[in-house]
Formats: structure tokens, sequence, C-alpha cells
């Protein structure tokens, strides 16, 4: 995999335009059925292939893992399907018998995969967050555009009908101009451990030079790095923000149409260079919008979660915080979105407010995770076949993951403000730079 024509000119781009979250290119020419390659099938990967498989217009005709257990468990529900264990094997040899790539593997595996599809023109839908690196996130961007391709980052919730109705409340100016947001999440993708020492024989079932993919050279222990515990460590992951954070900042981050921040200050231990810190506090500060004040405040909590003694963050008689969800203050009020399939509720001088759903037409309130988890899936392979339009584009969601990435990236400087120019797509802080990237190792 060569890097440096993989991030050719990504680096520099000019500054990122704004689209409607809505914008994205629809297949050329509209097919009647959608044949679909699936990179990683464990887990979410799972969950990815038996959402879009459920498309009655979808064919899976080639699934790929590291993880021969797993591989066979996919092969099973879909007996008609190629596998492999290499997604460079793959789609070299099936790449004029699919339509559409799906890629469900962990973070550091996301730009290589995908870019490597899209540069075959094939639309990807790509589970979050985006990519591993800035430069990655720009990258793909980049190449969707210029390809003019479908694309969909795999944020399940963004059609969901709490969230979709949230975003018209805030649009609507229930609250007024928004001037801070607070989003927490209790949960601790971060290891605070020491680091692992020696190596343990690899499982006859895991192909690890393939797991490790770009990423550097390292030895084998179990229960460190697969299956699961990824997310937690620098190399692979990034952290609970890149986890649950993009789910819980997507809802404001869109209402409120974001661009990327300003400016970015992490609260965390000092950096370990293995594991992501147990607990976060990411202050961000944004230029404002027509929804904001002239200066929009953002700040995320992980860990233990958020200062739930914070007036702006209690709720009226003395109800509790949910452990996961988001806090809109602005100058008429205040909108709670708790995490989720909860609906959005504005309060107003600590009392809450009834309001009248009906007049944002979007119907009754719906409450089934099996019908509400599909339709982001759908949406997608309803896009590739030319009847509808991604909510979640690459143009979208790399502006998204570059607003989560600079918080991870400014976990490395604990309390120290980073300042980022998004023209440049540089820090000012010239240290934080080399953070932006790290070179591809051969596999």
């Amino acid at each position: 995999m060569n890097k440096r024509e993989f991030l050719k000119n990504a680096a520099t781009l000019s500054t990122i335009t704004l689209l409607p979250s809505g914008a994205m290119a629809f297949s050329k020419s509209k097919k009647k059925r959608l044949r679909t390659a699936h990179i990683g099938v464990g887990n979410m990967g799972g969950e990815d292939l038996k959402a879009i498989s459920s498309h009655a217009a979808v064919d899976v005709v080639a699934l790929c893992d590291v993880d021969s257990d797993l591989l066979a468990k996919a092969k099973a529900l879909h007996p008609d399907a190629k596998t492999y264990t290499d997604y460079r094997v793959m789609l070299k040899e099936m790449k004029k018998k699919i339509d559409a790539v799906v890629v469900s593997t962990p973070d550091h595996t996301h730009a290589p995969a995908s870019m490597m599809a899209m540069e075959m023109d094939k639309p990807v839908y790509c589970q979050k967050p985006l990519t591993h690196h800035v430069t990655e996130a720009r990258a793909m961007k980049k190449l969707a555009k210029e390809k003019n391709l479908v694309t969909q980052m795999g944020i399940q919730v963004h059609s969901f009908y709490d969230y979709k109705l949230a975003t018209l409340m805030i649009q609507s100016g229930i609250i007024g101009k928004v001037h801070t947001v607070r989003a927490w999440s209790p949960k601790n993708w971060g290891y605070d451990g020491p680091l692992p020492e020696g190596q343990d024989p690899v499982p006859a079932n895991l192909d690890w030079n393939l797991w490790l993919g770009t990423s550097s050279e390292r030895p084998y222990k179990k229960g460190v790095y697969h299956p699961g515990n990824w997310r937690k460590l620098v190399d692979y992951g990034c952290g609970t923000l890149g986890d649950m954070g993009v789910h819980i900042f997507d809802t404001p981050y869109n209402a409120l149409e974001l661009d990327v921040p300003r400016t970015i200050t992490t609260n965390c231990r000092k950096p370990n260079g293995f594991g992501y810190p147990e607990q976060n506090m990411v202050t961000y500060e944004f230029p404002g919008t027509k929804y904001t004040a002239d200066t929009l405040k953002w700040v995320w909590y992980d860990g233990e979660g958020a200062d739930k003694q914070r007036e702006d963050l209690m709720l009226p008689g003395g109800e509790k915080l949910h452990d996961q969800g988001a806090m809109f203050i602005g100058k008429k009020g205040r909108l709670y979105l708790p995490h989720f399939q909860m609906l959005p509720k504005v309060i107003v001088d600590g009392e809450y407010q009834e309001i009248d759903v009906e007049k944002f037409n979007l119907g009754e309130p719906v409450r089934d995770y099996e019908s509400e988890g599909k339709k982001h899936y759908h949406q997608f392979v309803d896009a590739c076949l030319g009847t509808a339009e991604t909510s979640a584009p690459f143009s979208y969601a790399s502006r998204l993951t570059e607003t989560i990435l600079l918080g991870v990236i400014a976990g490395r400087f604990p309390n120290k403000t980073l300042h980022w120019d998004a023209k440049s797509a540089r820090f000012a802080e010239e240290e934080a730079n080399q953070f932006l990237d790290s070179p591809y190792r051969e596999f």
C-alpha cells in the first residue's frame, strides 16, 4: 500500500466546503439489484451484513475477514458468497462482480480498504469513525467527490426518528441561537494500564499480519487486540470519543451545520503511547453558524461521564440525567437529547415544555430498533440503485470525523489548547501535526 500516493494532496486541500447532509451523487444508471462485498463480518460487521442483506434488492456475493471462525459464520448465512481473508485479493478478483463495498473493520483499516474500493469506482458504506487519521478523512472525501460515488458512514441513529426530530426542532429556533453543547458517555474505551509484555501464539483462526494491515508490526497478545479491545488502543481505534462520540456528536453537529473547530483542549492523563485515557473532557470552540451564537462552545465528557452537578445539565424535578446524551443550550432555553430512542425535550426556566411534534411532519414517534436500525443501511442501497440520497455521505462524514479526530489528537497534549487551521489542515502547534498522519506498513 503506497501511502504517499494514497494521501496525495490530501493534507493541503482548500477550506472544507459545507454541503447539506443529504447531498450525494446518484448512480449514473439505475440498477435493479445490488451485489455487495463485505470487509469485516464479525461483531459490528455482522450487524452491518445482516442489515444490508435484509434489503430485498441485495445479493451478497463476497465476504472477507481475517478471522476464519467469523468468516465461517457469515458464510453459513450467505452460502453463495465467495470468501476471502485479504480484502485486496477480494477486490481485485471480484472487481467486475461487485457493485458496492461495505467496510466494517477496526478503524485503522477503514481508509485503506475504502480507498481501494473507491479507486475501483465502487460505492462504499464505511463504519464510523470514517478514518483513523485526519489526512485519510480528507483523502476519502476528495476521492468520493472526484469519482461522483455514493457513500455513507455507519452512524445508524442519524436516520432514527428522535434525532431527525431534534434536528428540526433546533433549526426551527425553538431554543434560540445555541451557544453551548454538552455531550457525554460513561463508556470507557481507554486503557491506563501497563504495556503488554511478551507474546502469545497466534490462534489458528486469525491471520495476525492481515489484522495489523497497514499499522506497525507488533507481537500478538491474547485478549489485548482481537476481538473487541482494539478501540482502546492508539494504533487501531479512537477511544470513546471515536466510538460513542461520533453517534452523540452527530445530531448537534448536523443540526447546527457546523464546520471543523478552531480550537481544541483535552483534559486527561498524560499519554502513554499505547492506550487512550480512560477519562477525558474535550472542549471545542467552533465558528458560528446561522443556528448558533457568534462562537459555539462544545464540551465532551467520557469515562465517568458529565459533571451532573452543572446547572445547565440539571433536569426539572431533580430527574436523573441519562447515562449518555447531549444538551443544547440556547438563548431561549435548553434541548435535552438522551441517547437513544427517547424524545428530545425542551426545558425553559427549569420546566419541561409541551411540544406539538406533529408540526414537524415526521409522523408518530418510532420505538422499534429493528425497523429504525435498517433505515440508514437501506438508504445506502437505494442510493446505489438510483432511487434515494444518503444522509451521511463522506462529504459530511469527513468533517464530523475530522472534528472527532482533532479531539483525539489533543489528548496527546493534556490541558494545552491546540489551534486548527482548516484551510492548511495544520495545527499552529507544530508538535501536534505529526499525529495527523502515520506511515503505512507494507504487508
